[in-house]
């Protein structure tokens, strides 16, 4: 059996760091990306605590992106609403 695909369909900017996503099956998710900024040493990610950038992000064929690709997350992640501190874990290495 071939795993359904899911895609989000909307997305909204609702207060600092967080956006409620809809996915096509109708699930949602209000995401706070704020520990994932504040623990990323990658400065290009670092450069979305400004909130202008970070208001910035578009849907993309069903995936949320900013820029062109500059920050994106896995889709299961965003579904499952957790996102990956591995890029704060990364820094202390």
């Amino acid at each position: 059996m071939t795993p359904k695909i899911i895609n989000i369909i909307e997305a909204e900017h609702v207060g600092d760091y967080c956006i409620r996503l809809r996915f096509d099956d109708n699930v949602e998710q209000t995401i706070d990306f704020k520990a994932f900024l504040l623990n990323s040493c990658h400065p290009d990610i670092r450069t979305f605590l400004e909130p202008s950038r970070f208001v910035s992000f578009r849907l993309v064929y069903g995936e949320l992106v900013w820029g062109d690709y500059e920050m994106c997350f896995p889709m299961m992640d965003l579904y499952r609403n957790q996102i990956n501190l591995i890029a704060g874990k990364l820094c202390a290495a």
